[in-house]
């Protein structure tokens, strides 16, 4: 036998070893418990969501699915670890356009590829954004905070969750179109930045509505403008940044779920399968609807195209705004 018919037979016996093994351990899959990273602190409407679906998941699987808040770093730290985690199924992400796009652009280092080192299970839908104001801020209107704005240029602040998230960008992209300034004031999540707008701390945030909701309901602040083609149900009272004169300024957030890239096909499916399931059950899209967010679930083959298109949006945004990245 000649020495290239035996490598090809070694080779063989390799490959065909391997898928064995593949096949093998997506049967086994899940035999212990999954961790699902959310690159956020607890309590935040990304938090929230990623618990309803854990829950979910866990019932169909066999297995619990916990979730774990890695912060920091505008997302960049928990998701990194999930894309250095070991490709097994058994580390996963719930991220969003600042995690798994802005953070491309916006961070310098982020130490990992939002595309190259993630493949998606399933997109979840969007948050849409609102404007929000401190109780004892005197406007009414976005018009009013445009003219607060411009009658002190930099004295307002506004709060986000984060460098490069859509809070940021769409407050920048605000600014850019009503030749405002305002200074901006990041922070960790939405927890810590909804507990400074209610301590007055902080004048305004175009926030994700899930994320200060029961807030508004509540009359802990107070709502100005809806950043979205049309008044949410939730908030039937609040007028579009377009019906208040703002062109050109709507933004929204996605979020979706990603697993390391090496993971093995069928366990991919496997993680996706169940995802989808479990956000197209009536009584899921009811619990997270409640909180603000919009249901689109989208299979990896729609949301991958979905998520570049998405990135490219946002690059134009930042662009648009004037926004530099940062280290």
């Amino acid at each position: 036998m000649t020495t290239s018919v035996t490598r090809r037979l070694a080779f063989g016996l390799v490959a065909g070893a391997t898928l064995l093994a593949t096949a093998a351990t997506a049967q086994e899959f899940p035999n212990r418990v999954i961790k699902m990273v959310v690159p956020y602190p607890a309590g935040g409407p990304t938090d929230v969501i990623a618990r309803i679906v854990a829950e979910e998941m866990g019932k169909s699987l066999g297995q619990n699915v916990i979730v774990e808040n890695l912060a920091g770093a505008s997302g960049a730290v928990g998701t990194r670890s999930v894309a250095k985690a070991d490709p097994d199924g058994y580390t996963i992400v719930f991220g969003n356009n600042q995690t798994h796009g802005n953070n491309m652009f916006m961070l310098k280092e982020p130490g990992y590829d939002a595309v190259k080192d993630f493949a998606p299970l399933a997109g979840a839908g969007a948050f849409e954004h609102v404007f929000v104001v401190r109780n004892d801020l005197p406007a009414q209107s976005i018009q009013d905070v445009i003219k607060l704005a411009k009658e002190k240029p930099g004295a307002l602040n506004y709060g986000s969750t984060g460098i490069g998230s859509g809070s940021h960008l769409s407050g920048e992209l605000f600014m850019a179109r009503t030749g405002t300034r305002m200074t901006h004031v990041p922070y960790r999540g939405a927890p810590p930045l909804v507990q400074d707008i209610i301590g007055g701390r902080i004048d305004v945030s175009n926030s994700t509505l899930p994320s200060v909701l029961t807030h508004i309901t509540g009359g802990k602040m107070r709502a100005v403008a809806i950043g979205s083609a049309k008044r949410n149900p939730k908030l039937p009272n609040v007028p579009t940044l377009e019906e208040q004169g703002v062109k050109d300024a709507n933004a929204s957030s996605w979020a979706a779920f990603f697993a390391p890239a090496a993971t093995p096909a069928p366990i991919l499916k496997r993680l996706s399968d169940e995802i989808l399931t479990s956000l197209r059950k009536p009584d899921i899209v009811d619990k997270i609807d409640k909180l603000g967010f919009t249901v689109e679930p989208r299979d990896p083959a729609a949301f991958r195209p979905y998520q570049i298109a998405e990135i490219a949006t946002w690059v134009k945004i930042a662009k648009d705004a004037g926004v530099q990245p940062e280290g």
